[in-house]
């Protein structure tokens, strides 16, 4: 049994997210006689859990590349919740570039991050191709179409909040793409909005523009919550109360945008037209955590891509993954109003 309950999360809009920046979380955690910490505030060895997921009181909101690849190497966890917003995903090009839809990527030199120290910390290889791959496929146009580029990456990369702040690194192969070195790139979120609008950059193709869901399957679409098997055995209402909080923040951004986008600009590192270029006007309606079937059909969407490029190293049965029962209790109690506030 732990005495801590660990919780981390990505730079990006979560449920979760607000219910810590609200202080939720650690009462939950205190009214369980439970401490509370956050890994993006711990040293470097607990914070690689954020990837491996290895310490067994955590609770993990992020993208869905480590939480899968962990999975598959053997990590004790079970999914509890799936998000999804969209995060403004796109191909961008020069500012001289011809190419203006997906058809026209044929010929090109596409910028893909190389592997990080392992699978789970290779997610920037896994966005970009992934994202290209769906760019292709609106062409009517695959990876053979295309000359890959490999980019430097972090091998190592940290999920630390002061070595954010100082890095501020949300995308890759731009110096690249404005030196001429390769011809396009993929991006998503807020920060690389700002950087693509400060270099003149222009989106090729809007990935987020297309209605097919399954074609913007990425890294945080959808978004999952996972928990650390022995902590769900050892203090269920600890995960119950967690995702409970989580419900209710979600509830409370329906009505404080304003206050939820102030939130995402700390989260982030970005500025108000980042947020609001990323996000769009209407992401604070649906933060709500789900098991909904289609959410892990997509999620089986992106398990099986990881699988087929090398970045799992087993697959697994995804639907023994799923634990819906502390989500369910949650939802009971948020609407029997038995949340604490």
């Amino acid at each position: 049994m732990t005495d801590t309950l660990w919780y981390t999360r990505c730079p990006v809009p979560t449920a979760s997210g607000l219910a810590h920046s609200l202080g939720w979380l650690g009462d939950t955690a205190q009214r369980n006689g439970l401490r509370f910490g956050v890994l993006q505030d711990a040293g470097p060895e607990l914070a690689a859990s954020h990837f491996d997921h290895g310490l067994s009181g955590l609770i993990r909101e992020g993208g869905n590349v480590p939480a899968i690849a962990a999975r598959a190497q053997g990590s004790p966890t079970r999914l509890i919740g799936l998000t999804w917003i969209d995060e403004s995903q796109a191909i961008l090009v020069g500012p001289d570039s011809p190419v203006r839809a997906p058809a026209e990527l044929a010929g090109l030199r596409i910028g893909i991050p190389a592997w990080a120290q392992d699978r789970p910390r290779s997610f920037p290889r896994a966005m970009a191709l992934h994202g290209f791959t769906s760019a292709l496929r609106l062409g009517g146009l695959g990876l053979a179409d295309v000359t890959v580029v490999e980019l430097g990456v972090d091998r190592d990369p940290q999920v630390r909040t002061e070595i954010q702040q100082r890095s501020r690194r949300v995308t890759w192969g731009v110096d690249e793409l404005l030196r001429g070195a390769v011809d396009a790139v993929y991006v998503k979120g807020a920060r690389a909005q700002e950087v693509a609008a400060q270099h003149g950059l222009r989106v090729a193709v809007d990935l987020d523009a297309t209605e097919t869901r399954r074609l913007r399957v990425n890294n945080g679409t959808p978004r999952p919550i996972t928990v650390h098997q022995d902590l769900l055995d050892s203090a269920p209402e600890v995960v119950i109360g967690f995702l409970a909080q989580s419900l209710r923040a979600a509830d409370w951004a329906v009505d404080n945008l304003d206050a939820v986008r102030a939130v995402l600009q700390r989260e982030t590192l970005s500025g108000p037209e980042g947020v609001e270029a990323a996000y769009g006007a209407d992401f604070h309606r649906g933060l709500h955590p789900t098991l909904d079937p289609d959410r892990v059909e997509l999620l089986g969407v992106q398990k099986q891509f990881l699988y087929a490029h090398g970045f799992l190293a087993a697959d697994f049965d995804l639907e023994s993954w799923v634990a819906p029962e502390p989500l369910a209790r949650a939802r009971e109690l948020v609407a029997a109003g038995q949340v604490a506030a």
